[in-house]
């Protein structure tokens, strides 16, 4: 449709590859078309840019707010709310996600607006190209709800209008410059996305008239006693405007009282120590009142609480038992505790080396060359131990005499690095020879290693 003015008639439309230096527009001319269709509100199809920081976003969405409240944008909706400081603060939340997919609940309960508010100005800043889809949110059976995916653009009319040049093509161009006319324009917006904008609160109704009296004499505000006059300034005792002792803005954190490190210690004992779950923080608290007060650690109540073993059946009365084994050890110097948590240490690694060494036992080799190198021991023990067939019947077979102490040493060594060669000589020559061959003390201990192992994986389910 023609346009009243000539200025008005739509210009022919400039690509995004291309390098915009328009100058700016001023309020006298038209301004540059800010709703954008919603075929063109997806990264794909937009023809802004993407921006590559939020404060040149920012800068993007004061400018539309400039032309906002000048009348040159209105939303194509016909009810809800205008382009306003609610659509900044939107914005600002926005912009300091650092992956840009603001829920509507979360933006909602942030601003303490409803969430059809929120979803008016998520629309808005889709209209002016500030925003645009880069997957749009859905619901999943059994999921629950996915929120959209925007990405924040600059408008092309945002480049059109203040002359910034461009490089590159689509959505990925970037700014190389601007004119010298419109800097001073850009400085004013860069100063205003520096700002954080807060919304003015609304009066609620109830605050905004005047109420009764508890005595219902009237709810009129003529009463001279219902309102407060300030002084004059001949009256004023100083005329300084600030006052000589301001008060301190310095929050450091809370120092806690005498009761509250008798809590925050039980809290630790309660959380740390295994026996002491589920039990009362208070009673904890009075048990170790005179702990606390001597400056004692949780590491060192359970040292010296540990220093005796503890019982098979378990602990039915963790209060008590506490109470027990801490009876007149609140006064016990630093030092003794420090000795105290030492060897409580060293004992529990002690018993975590212990229990590890046994873990890492295995029922044998698993890589192929190692099963090999067993392979390869059991032939030589069988060659050396098995008597030739080629020999006379009436000669003897090879005896355990006629081994080198060389290579008895040696077997003996490949036999501590891999049991398995003894379970190969209890099958071949018995246990009298093994035990002759290998030694007690190295047989013994294969044997028990694997009596433990097969007890291991008798306890283990089956699954």
């Amino acid at each position: 449709m023609p346009q009243r003015t000539r200025s008005c008639h739509a210009q022919r439309p400039i690509t995004p590859e291309t390098s915009a230096n328009v100058p700016p527009t001023d309020d006298t001319q038209c301004p540059p078309r800010l709703h954008v269709v919603p075929a063109h509100q997806w990264l794909h199809t937009t023809t802004g840019r993407t921006a590559t920081d939020p404060h040149s976003w920012m800068t993007a969405v004061h400018w539309v707010t400039h032309l906002a409240a000048k009348g040159h944008y209105r939303p194509t909706r016909r009810q809800g709310p205008k382009w306003g400081p609610t659509t900044v603060a939107v914005a600002q939340e926005i912009s300091a996600l650092k992956e840009c997919r603001p829920g509507v609940d979360y933006l909602a309960r942030k601003l303490k607006v409803s969430v059809r508010t929120v979803k008016y100005h998520l629309g808005m800043l889709r209209e002016t190209g500030c925003l645009v889809y880069r997957s749009k949110g859905t619901r999943i059976s059994g999921v629950g709800g996915r929120a959209s995916e925007f990405e924040r653009t600059i408008p092309l009319a945002f480049d059109l209008a203040l002359g910034i040049r461009t490089v590159g093509e689509g959505a990925t161009r970037r700014a190389v410059g601007a004119s010298q006319e419109t800097r001073a324009i850009l400085g004013k917006l860069a100063k205003k996305a520096a700002r954080k904008t807060r919304r003015t609160r609304r009066r609620t109704p109830s605050s905004a008239g005047t109420r009764c009296t508890p005595m219902q004499v009237g709810t009129t505000g003529t009463s001279s006693a219902d309102r407060t006059y300030l002084p004059s300034e001949s009256k004023l005792a100083s005329g300084q405007s600030k006052s000589p002792t301001p008060k301190s803005s310095k929050r450091g954190p809370r120092k806690l009282n005498k009761v509250g490190r008798r809590y925050q210690l039980a809290k630790q004992a309660t959380t740390t120590i295994p026996w002491l779950h589920g039990a009362s923080t208070p009673r904890i608290a009075w048990v170790l009142k005179d702990f606390a007060d001597n400056g004692w650690t949780v590491r060192e109540v359970q040292a010296v609480a540990e220093c005796i073993p503890m019982p098979a059946y378990g602990v039915k009365r963790p209060s008590g038992m506490l109470a027990d084994r801490l009876r007149g050890k609140a006064t016990m110097s630093p030092a003794a505790r420090a000795g105290y948590v030492a060897m409580w240490e060293e004992s529990r690694a002690a018993a975590k080396d212990r229990h590890t060494g046994y873990d890492d036992l295995g029922i044998g080799p698993k890589s192929p060359a190692a099963r090999r190198a067993m392979d390869e021991a059991f032939a030589a023990i069988q060659a050396r131990l098995t008597p030739v067939v080629e020999e006379p019947v009436d000669e003897a077979p090879l005896a355990l005499e006629d081994l080198t102490k060389q290579e008895v040493a040696a077997m003996r060594t490949d036999a501590m690095k891999d049991p398995s060669l003894i379970f190969a000589s209890l099958e071949l020559i018995g246990e009298r020879d093994t035990r002759r061959l290998y030694s007690n003390r190295l047989v013994d201990q294969t044997l028990a290693v694997e009596a433990i192992n097969a007890r291991r994986h008798a306890l283990a389910p089956a699954f």
